[in-house]
């Protein structure tokens, strides 16, 4: 049973309000405004059937090429795990927003998207493994064989689940300023990490006016990341901390679904990014090996 009236801060906690006194659905509640609502669903839907099938391909790729992989394999294959199962979450999503009133469903729902709100902890690994390989290549050389990737991974799915579960609960005061925090440090880590590899990669060697095709070609793959980062990620960066400027109903059926379905869309486009990515290896090795 959920209350007409939803509080836009607990969009953040549940997406969902805790208390219940009628039998409005999500959907009925934003009826004067369905378009974003629809959307939104549309773009879960589009998210689960290319997300998961892409997901899995990375994964399988990174296990059958475990002998040649990269450092940031690691972060890339947990990812691809974490995007996975948030992308098999639309079916019960469309059910709870549209037909049901009940909130013991809604409980699934929110500790999928606590491990959704969490994944840019993972980009930030994959960004600071790239980072220093350009930036600081002798450390980054020191530390290539070491364990602490394994670590940090552990302990990112230690926060991970952590917050899932407590966004799981739903009533912990002022919670949604840890996802508010959260999502402004990783972009803000993000950001630095590509344009300060995007910087190392366009010095130019001394005697050099061009810059290396291999430089060239790692340039854009960094540019393009940077790109789909800001797409992804700049929307809740830049609205959420202002949703007090906003009517409730207004952040409710319109900001908050905008944010997140943009947000949610990275779960098939990193995927998709990294298969193009090993794509475009393939084909340079390919040329190469013809000449």
């Amino acid at each position: 049973m959920e209350v007409s009236y939803i509080n836009s801060s607990l969009l953040f906690i549940s997406h969902r309000p805790i208390n219940s006194t009628s039998e409005l659905t999500v959907y009925d509640t934003c009826r004067t405004m369905p378009a974003v609502l629809i959307c939104y669903l549309g773009l879960q839907f589009i998210n689960m059937f290319l997300g998961i099938p892409a997901n899995i391909m990375v994964l399988w790729l990174i296990h059958r090429n475990k002998g040649d992989s990269c450092t940031s394999d690691i972060f890339i294959s947990h990812l691809a795990i974490s995007d996975m199962l948030f992308c098999l979450i639309p079916p019960l999503e469309l059910a709870n927003i549209v037909f049901l009133t009940t909130s013991s469903t809604w409980y699934v729902l929110r500790f999928f998207y606590g491990i959704k709100d969490s994944s840019p902890l993972l980009l930030s690994c994959i960004c600071l493994d790239r980072y220093m390989a350009v930036v600081h290549p002798i450390t980054f050389t020191e530390l290539k064989d070491r364990n602490h990737r394994a670590i940090l991974a552990i302990i990112v799915w230690v926060i991970t689940l952590a917050y899932a579960a407590a966004k799981c609960v739903g009533n912990i005061v002022k919670f949604e300023k840890v996802f508010t925090g959260m999502i402004l440090a990783s972009f803000a880590f993000m950001v630095f990490c590509n344009i300060s590899i995007l910087w190392v990669l366009k010095q130019s060697g001394p005697a050099r006016d061009e810059m290396h095709p291999v430089k060239k070609r790692a340039f854009k793959m960094v540019l393009i990341i940077l790109a789909i980062i800001v797409f992804n990620y700049f929307p809740p960066v830049a609205l959420f901390p202002f949703q007090d400027y906003f009517s409730p109903d207004v952040f409710r059926c319109y900001i908050h679904y905008v944010a997140f379905g943009l947000m949610d869309f990275s779960s098939s486009i990193q995927p998709m990014l990294y298969l193009s990515k090993v794509k475009l290896n393939c084909c340079h090795r390919g040329n190469t090996e013809i000449q």
